[in-house]
């Protein structure tokens, strides 16, 4: 079978030749308009568009057994674990990998500070190096593998270094705080820290400092007002603060929020009762505040409050098995790992184990535990369990239901009401119009004009353009996970463009050694994208810590290949992508950068769209006028629904609700509205000219990844 075949994996830095394809040249500026032109002339005369309103399914859905599967509630579960050597409190602590932190510094049951770094797991804690001076009331962040240390108290007075602790406890110092400070909490965004809140010895802070290896540190933010011993813990693109001291002695209940390239973090709710020295991470997420006390010495709680940044939802959501404040906490594998802290008698040296609760449910949106590409083995995951019918951001409930085509000839936008199946607006925008893009906040979405270099604004309350944003060749657009870049894939300049997601002003040019890049999905932790070559018949994996090409894939077909479409699974395994010359789907283990099945589908295999329960995946056979209904579960074709007449199904995404699956007709100038449950073509709405990635917006999900609605 195809998927034995063997595939060919090239070095990152090897030189690959981009233009042997022997019938799809790069795509120049006026080729490409040539190309397209007559492909839908070709494909006119191929596929026809009938006249006939009702559809027919080839087979009958098939739905799998129902099983029970495991989906995770907000509510944590916790539980002890092992111990330390001996009690610590006021530590700081950062992860290494999924499964090892290092606790450093804190104070022992004298109150006296220390200088140890000590390795932590789950079960157990070993000493492995010590810090050049004792302290306490630090804070640590994990910048990749390795973990940096920020000011402290030592018994005299407060600390301004910033120090580097490897894996395997060598110390150095690579940097200085603005001043001097204590009591401040850390998380780290996109391979940046902050530093929240603290004191001086003498005053307060009401500071955000950001800092990055080789760079100064700066005060880039301010609270509300002046924090200590803050909670703190870090969700994509975002920093969440919760609680804390304040200079008259008192405990706050406030949440806040802080977004990287804002001057001030803004309130989004408040915990339940005020709150100081408690610990914050993050799974799944959302925040964890864990323990503190009020603003009473030797009064610690055991609740633990969870805040849905997305939702701005606060609730209690366990508790600890004991009272305890000063504790430190981190994430590991999925889990929290809680270590140390003090109750009202003493220091403890408890490990605690915080896991989200399961909950049996009789239809299944994620499968089982098992490997997810570039996380660890036995984590529990489902990247579209946000995607869920019921799961509309705040800022997406606010959008008016709309279905957004681009019309790639017309250089037109038609706007279709869903509920009327009727073109209710349209507008002129810029040349070669490719998709329509949701940005990562959801506050708008992109137009993206290929040959006019620029993207087109469109407010999704009102359903009306802005002016148009200058950017090079925008064929397709993405946002890294944690919101801080857009990703144009500059198709005909042969690059990745990484952009601010909110100015869209360039960060950085990435050449990629293949022709024809256009389509990406990402790994389910976020760590690299992998993207399609349409025209070298290749994937390219790229790193994003550090924006650089990790690998080149040549697939099976060779130069002959057409990659289009990236699907990941709902477990994160395998990276589904649609070929239009194998006329089916590839199975990539993305870890590994390798093949490992093929799935035939149909003629011009196009756009892959997950189902709003995540249990199946539509695959537009674009060629043939027929739409595969794939299984997540069993990886196999379960139903192929045909357009009566034929058609040219594209692009485009499923209804909020998950029952109308909405096709751009890339070649017959309509577009295809059809039912999720019977497969039954429900409207054909004529629009533009090669309408091409239309959105259905808006769409559950917390945020965007980009495309037309890659949601998580």
């Amino acid at each position: 079978m195809r998927g034995r075949e063997r595939s060919t994996v090239v070095p990152a830095n090897a030189r690959v030749d981009c233009c042997r394809h022997p019938n799809l040249p790069r795509r120049a500026a006026t080729l490409k308009l040539a190309l397209f032109a007559s492909s839908l002339a070709i494909g006119a005369t191929a596929c026809g568009s009938g006249p006939h309103q009702t559809a027919t399914a080839s087979a009958p859905p098939h739905h799998p057994p129902s099983r029970h599967s495991q989906l995770v509630s907000i509510v944590v579960v916790a539980r002890d674990t092992g111990t330390l050597s001996a009690p610590v409190q006021d530590g700081a602590i950062a992860s290494t990998d999924r499964k090892h932190a290092l606790l450093l510094g804190g104070l022992d049951t004298h109150d006296a500070s220390l200088d140890t770094v000590t390795a932590v797991t789950a079960a157990r804690a070993r000493s492995i190096g010590r810090l050049p001076v004792a302290l306490h009331d630090a804070a640590a962040v994990a910048l990749g593998r390795t973990t940096y240390l920020f000011g402290g108290g030592t018994a005299t007075h407060q600390l301004s270094q910033i120090m580097r602790v490897d894996e395997g406890g060598t110390v150095s110092v690579v940097g200085r705080l603005p001043e001097p400070s204590s009591d401040q909490a850390a998380a780290a965004l996109a391979g940046t820290a902050y530093v929240v809140g603290g004191f001086t010895g003498t005053r307060w802070l009401d500071s955000i400092v950001a800092w990055r290896p080789g760079h100064p540190a700066r005060v880039v933010a301010h609270l509300p007002q002046p924090l200590r011993y803050a909670a703190v813990a870090a969700v994509p693109g975002h920093l969440i603060i919760a609680g804390g001291s304040l200079p008259n002695g008192s405990a706050t209940t406030s949440v806040l929020e802080y977004t990287p390239g804002h001057s001030r973090a803004s309130p989004i709710g408040h915990l339940p009762s005020p709150t100081t020295h408690a610990a914050a991470a993050t799974i799944g997420g959302v925040v964890y505040v864990i323990g503190g006390r009020g603003a009473s010495i030797n009064t610690p709680a055991s609740r633990i409050v969870a805040v849905d940044p997305l939702t701005r939802r606060i609730r209690r959501a366990g508790r600890l098995p004991r009272a305890l404040s000063d504790l430190a906490a981190v994430a590991l594998g999925g889990r929290i790992l809680l270590v140390g802290g003090r109750t009202a008698a003493a220091p403890v040296a408890s490990l605690i184990e915080l896991d989200r609760k399961r909950l049996a449910q009789k239809h299944p949106v994620a499968s089982k535990r098992i490997v997810a590409s570039g996380s660890s083995r036995n984590a529990a995951v489902n990247v579209y369990a946000h995607d869920l019918p019921t799961m509309l951001a705040p800022e997406a409930r606010r959008a008016l239901p709309r279905v957004y085509v681009p019309n790639s000839m017309s250089n037109t936008v038609d706007v279709i009401d869903p509920h009327t199946y009727k073109v209710v607006n349209h507008f002129a925008v810029g040349t070669l119009p490719q998709h329509i893009v949701p940005a990562y906040d959801l506050r708008r979405l992109y137009v993206t004009n290929d040959l006019g270099n620029s993207l087109t604004p469109i407010n999704p309350r009102t359903a009306k353009p802005g002016q148009p944003i200058p950017v090079d060749d925008p064929y397709n657009m993405y946002f890294t996970p944690d919101g801080r870049y857009a990703v144009v894939v500059a198709e005909r300049l042969h690059r990745l463009d990484f952009r601010n997601a909110h100015t869209l002003r360039l960060h950085r040019s990435l050449p990629v050694a293949c022709a024809g890049v256009d389509h990406i999905d990402f790994s389910a932790d976020g760590t690299y994208l992998l993207a399609s070559c349409e025209f070298s018949g290749q994937m390219i994996k790229v790193g994003l810590r550090r924006e650089r090409v990790l690998g080149v894939l040549s697939l099976p077909d060779g130069s002959k290949g057409m990659p289009q479409d990236v699907k990941l699974s709902p477990d994160g395994r395998v990276f589904y992508v649609a070929d239009m010359h194998a006329n089916g789907l590839w199975e990539i283990d993305g870890r590994r950068l390798r093949v490992i099945g093929f799935l035939p589908t149909g003629r011009g295999t196009h756009g892959l769209y997950p189902s709003r329960d995540g249990r199946l995946l539509y695959a537009t056979n674009r060629s043939e006028g027929t739409i595969s209904v794939i299984s997540f579960r069993t990886r196999k074709v379960v139903a192929t629904w045909r357009i009566p007449g034929g058609g040219s199904p594209d692009m485009g995404g499923v209804s909020a609700d998950g029952r109308v699956l909405w096709l751009s007709g890339r070649y017959n100038g309509v577009v295809y509205a059809i039912s999720t449950r019977s497969g039954r073509l429900l409207a054909k709405i004529p629009v533009g000219s090669g309408p091409h990635g239309l959105c259905v917006w808006p769409q559950p999900g917390r945020y965007s990844l980009g495309h037309t609605g890659v949601m998580r």
